[in-house]
């Protein structure tokens, strides 16, 4: 099925090149840094890319804590269902490079996965591109049990804001990525800063004035 024609993805700036530059060499990448510098735009252009070049299997898009009782339960159908709107940010560029019957046959084949991050125990994933977003949001035991589900031939996205977390200790972000340094672990750690929005000028105001 050929997709639509897109632009080869290009960086923005040096902080975009080097992000670029770390999922290609390594099979795990933390990213970190404010809304609006690209994080996850990348993450999901480049899963698409090696996708559509059959590079990898498959996809997987997860991500912890989703708001429960009324907000959630207003969605209709299965977990994954539920999940679906605040994975969207994803989907949408998943959809827009490889063509809306390609993302809709690889969501129907199990070959984009909308993974809750609750069923994520017990499982592996090889051959597959993951990404974690708003990972600031996990706590260490559960940052463990991620890193520890994936398998040959993966690629690994860990997406995430540490001054943003919700949780009443320490950030599973934070430990793992001081975790990574400590015992070199073959991984990339690529922190943007609120100089490398790119999103809109209006948007790097408003983050710089939050912070």
């Amino acid at each position: 099925m050929r997709g639509p024609r897109v632009q080869p993805l290009l960086p923005m700036n040096p902080a975009q090149k080097n992000y670029m530059d770390c999922i290609s060499q390594y099979p795990q990448t933390f990213v970190t840094g404010p809304a609006g510098t690209g994080k996850t735009y990348i993450a999901a252009a480049i899963a698409a890319d090696m996708f559509k070049a059959h590079k990898v299997h498959k996809i997987i898009l997860t991500r912890p804590n989703i708001p429960a009782g009324k907000s959630l339960g207003f969605f209709a159908g299965t977990i994954e269902d539920k999940i679906a709107p605040w994975v969207i940010p994803l989907t949408e560029v998943l959809e827009a490079r490889l063509g809306k019957g390609r993302f809709d046959v690889a969501r129907k084949r199990g070959n984009i996965e909308i993974v809750p991050f609750e069923v994520m125990r017990g499982r592996s994933f090889n051959n597959a591109f993951v990404i974690l977003d708003e990972a600031q949001n996990l706590t260490p035991h559960e940052m463990k049990m991620f890193l520890t589900r994936i398998g040959e031939d993966s690629k690994v996205i860990v997406n995430g804001d540490v001054t943003q977390h919700d949780l009443s200790g320490t950030s599973g972000l934070q430990v793992a990525i001081d975790l990574m340094h400590e015992h070199n672990i073959p991984a990339a750690h690529c922190n943007f800063t609120h100089d490398d929005v790119v999103r809109s000028g209006i948007c790097a105001m408003w983050t710089r004035a939050f912070n």
